[in-house]
């Protein structure tokens, strides 16, 4: 394999979920490069989960958060293919962060929430989440209606 090893292929399958074979071409093309081949990597996913956008999305959860000891409250419906990808950890993990940022952000629709950075990591756009989402698992994920309640002072 030249210049590029397993471990450099692991790490970039768990962060990108682009198959294998690609990973490997686009280091060996880069010689290396982990950095930027994640980020060429990235952006195939992110065109890919563009095409992605017209399939319907019938299935998903919603997820909940409560913040300051129950004084805040959150809801968000997070909307995927299939109930198979509903039941994954990647896409609970979403929903929740997607919660988690409701209650703390505030924002007035999900257009707004979408624009938003994640607060637990502010490199990142909400939009990036769910786009790291559909590149992962293969299906569209959008959000839909999201709530949010504050005990009124």
């Amino acid at each position: 394999m030249g210049k590029v090893s397993l471990n450099q292929i692991r790490k970039l399958r768990d962060k990108t979920g682009a198959p294998i074979m690609r990973i490997k071409q686009v280091l060996q093309e880069l010689e290396g490069n982990e950095k930027k081949a994640e980020e060429v990597l990235k952006k195939e996913g992110f065109e890919k989960a563009a095409k992605r956008s017209e399939r319907q999305t019938s299935q998903g959860l919603i997820a909940t958060y409560s913040h300051h000891s129950g004084k805040i409250a959150s809801a968000v419906e997070v909307l995927c293919e299939t109930d198979f990808v509903a039941r994954n950890e990647l896409f609970k993990e979403l929903a929740h962060s997607l919660a988690l940022q409701v209650a703390s952000m505030n924002p007035k629709n999900t257009k707004e929430l979408e624009k938003q950075d994640f607060i637990k990591d502010p490199s990142k756009k909400i939009s990036d989440l769910v786009k790291e989402v559909i590149t992962k698992t293969g299906e569209n994920v959008r959000i839909g209606r999201i709530f949010r309640l504050e005990l009124a002072r």
